[in-house]
């Protein structure tokens, strides 16, 4: 990167202190290089002039050319609004202003001639455009940039302050254009070359203001190739390096008790997909390189299974074990689970949460450094730093999306060998996704349920079905089932609609009465022995239903209950119903998921719940939950939101995700230093490139 791209953006004409310390604070543009990357959101063709008549509902932004032929002055006060009417011999179109009436009065001219640029809506069977972009023909020629004009994204803080879409335009048409600076490349010749590339500077020009629609899709993938390949290529090179650099623990042997556990306690035979990873597991545990593999399992498919026949393959290897799990109620459950499927082998299991007394947790460190506890799990307690393992060999995450990167780090730091890490998400990750965000992973797929599952049947209901929905479920606990019923919130918001627990608990216990029924009550803010009493209750079957918060997406295993019921569905993601329905279906009756929600509707909540209605695939939920919430940020320690991509999208750009990986990995298998002269320019910027580098390297 240049020197003259480092430059404050205080300095940059048109932006002053005041300017400067609002794009710092809203978009953190801090340099001119932070400026050229603000990239345009959207593009506008502004070279076709379109005739009123051609408007209809699909139209989205047009630009008109004609004249006012009146104003019209209407409402008083507050809703004082100026009308006019605007003709261009096609048709009619009603312009509407509410702000700045006085500059418009004087400054348009009735029967003068106008470029006008806009987004027409249908009102009372025809057309208005509310504050229309309007400029003179004669200036329009003049602004040959404009013609596919660029849209930047601002807040609503800088619109107020002048700082609108058209100012930050001004802005880098000042930087790109007006100013003359160097931008070195950054990829080897040969890639250049290869799918004849633009070069750098000519790209950030056009992505901004492109000559042509053609030039505009030249610059688009020539960015996003260069922002995509930086990507794999951290990745892969941190993959690389730790397979070539990094020793592992070696598992040299399948001892006793994997054998004894496989023999006599596993409860069911294993799925050809279960021995498939359990085979890419132990390839990797045997070879003395650290393993780093993601298992992926949609609800049910048996991770837990492999994932303790993995820990036993440790201990038979006189390695310890751990199993992080996100919640106590799931590491309860894990506990449980495990110590039920080890029955009599002898395997010294305990559980570390937040909630564990001082005393035990006193016995648990000294069995733990003394090597006499074999396997713990627990919660996020396991990764303080006092928790200290005699020799850890496997450590293993649960819903891993729930863990930040710096949390899987510092579990990976107990052991003068890091040990083999096993990653578990009952949520499949889409592939563009698993390329990306865990590209540095192995990944395995337990892609098959086990024989005799019954599909979960979804139905979406609206809340004047309630009473209808409710009798369904006195028929289900006639039949000796049990319910969940689920809600977003704890107690009622005001600013809030949706159903708060507390206010639906007791709906629920005037519709289900004593001695009839019987109804238990968790969620999150309850003290742990409240919450442990309700949940016992529940499995059981002393309760029919459970009435909780999302404290029970993960973990809870009650085979009896065959219902669920998500009140204010439309509330949650797309993950967390395809998390809560995994939780009936366990059983060998037929299950069932109701979606509560009201009949108003985003066009966002409307798919997802279409989505779960029409399938049970996790891995086309996960695509439609990628496209709709965004897959998380890759750098750093965030977990949620907007990949941190600047231009590049992994929804619609798969194939250049797939080039700029198998080109980094081609690269990188011939000059894994990045050492060769060729490849001087590539190490310069990649240097730069990486930052919070220690966290690539976990997980």
């Amino acid at each position: 990167m240049s020197d003259f791209l480092q430059t404050p953006i205080v300095y940059l004409k048109g932006v002053g202190p005041s300017r400067a310390e609002l794009l710092q604070k809203e978009l953190e543009i801090f340099t001119f290089n932070d400026l050229l990357f603000h990239f345009p959101y959207r593009h506008l063709d502004r070279s076709k002039i379109y005739r009123i008549a051609e408007i209809d509902a699909a139209t989205a932004y047009v630009q008109l050319r004609g004249k006012i032929t009146q104003f019209k002055l209407l409402g008083a006060g507050r809703t004082q609004r100026l009308c006019a009417d605007f003709t261009d011999g096609s048709g009619l179109l009603e312009l509407v202003w509410f702000q700045g009436i006085k500059w418009v009065k004087e400054s348009i001219k009735p029967n003068k001639e106008y470029v006008l640029f806009g987004k027409p809506s249908a009102f009372n069977g025809s057309y208005n455009m509310v504050h229309p972009s309007m400029e003179d023909p004669e200036q329009i020629q003049e602004k040959q940039y404009q013609h596919i004009m660029p849209l930047y994204s601002c807040s609503e803080k800088m619109k107020a302050r002048g700082l609108d879409t058209k100012a930050i335009m001004k802005l880098i048409h000042a930087l790109v254009v007006d100013v003359k600076f160097e931008m070195p490349e950054n990829l080897p010749a040969a890639i250049i070359h290869k799918y004849q590339f633009m070069d750098r500077k000519t790209a950030f020009r056009a992505v901004h203001f492109p000559k042509n629609l053609q030039e505009l899709t030249a610059a688009q993938q020539r960015l996003k190739y260069e922002e995509l390949f930086f990507v794999q290529l951290k990745l892969l090179r941190y993959k690389m390096k730790r397979t070539q650099l990094v020793n592992g623990i070696q598992f040299e042997q399948i001892g006793p008790l994997f054998n004894s556990f496989y023999q006599h306690n596993l409860p069911f035979d294993l799925t050809n997909a279960q021995k498939r990873v359990l085979k890419e597991i132990r390839s990797d545990m045997k070879r003395g390189i650290q393993m780093n593999r993601l298992l992926q399992g949609d609800v049910g498919s048996g991770k837990t299974v492999v994932a303790l026949m993995c820990m036993l393959m440790a201990i038979d290897n006189g390695y310890q074990a751990c199993m992080m799990a996100p919640t106590e109620i799931l590491a309860q459950q894990h506990l449980h689970t495990v110590k039920e499927l080890l029955k009599d082998l002898p395997i010294k299991v305990e559980l570390l949460t937040g909630s564990t007394s001082a005393k035990a947790r006193k016995q648990i460190d000294a069995d733990l450094q003394s090597g006499a506890l074999q396997l713990l799990i627990g919660t996020h307690a396991l990764i303080e730093d006092k928790v200290q393992f005699q020799n850890l060999g496997l450590a293993i995450v649960d819903e891993q999306h729930r863990f930040g990167v710096e949390q899987r780090y510092r579990l990976w730091k107990k052991n003068k060998y890091p040990p083999h890490v096993l990653v578990m998400t009952a949520t499949p990750i889409p592939r563009t996704l698993a390329m990306t965000l865990y590209g540095d992973l192995d990944v395995s797929v337990i892609d098959e349920l086990p024989v005799g599952r019954k599909p979960i049947q979804t139905i979406h209901k609206y809340d004047n079905n309630r009473l209808h929905v409710y009798g369904f479920l006195k028929q289900q606990i006639g039949l000796g089932r049990q319910v969940y019923i689920v809600y977003p919130l704890i107690d009622e918001s005001e600013k809030l609609t949706y159903k708060s627990l507390t206010e639906g608990y007791g709906s629920i216990c005037l519709e289900f009465p004593l001695p009839q029924y019987a109804v238990s009550m968790v969620h999150g803010k309850m003290k742990h022995a409240e919450k442990d009493f309700e949940m016992k209750r529940f499995i059981k079957g002393e309760t029919q239903i459970m009435v909780a918060t999302t404290v029970i997406e993960v973990g809870v295993n009650v085979p009896n209950a065959s219902v669920m019921v998500i009140e204010s569905a439309e509330k949650f993601g797309l993950s967390q119903l395809h998390q809560l329905r995994g939780r009936v279906g366990r059983g060998a009756d037929q299950s069932y998921c109701i979606l509560m929600s009201s009949k108003e509707l985003s066009n966002d909540a409307r798919l997802r719940l279409k989505t779960m209605t029409e399938t049970a695939d996790g891995f086309k939920i996960a695509e439609v939950d990628l496209k709709l919430r965004g897959p998380g940020e890759l750098e750093g320690t965030s977990q949620s939101g907007i990949l941190d991509l600047r231009i590049a999208d992994i929804t619609s750009d798969t194939a250049i995700i797939e080039q700029a990986r198998n080109d980094a990995k081609e690269l990188l298998s011939l000059d894994l230093n990045l050492e060769q002269l060729q490849h001087q320019a590539l190490n310069r910027y990649f240097a730069m490139y990486q930052r919070n580098a220690k966290w690539g390297r976990v997980s």
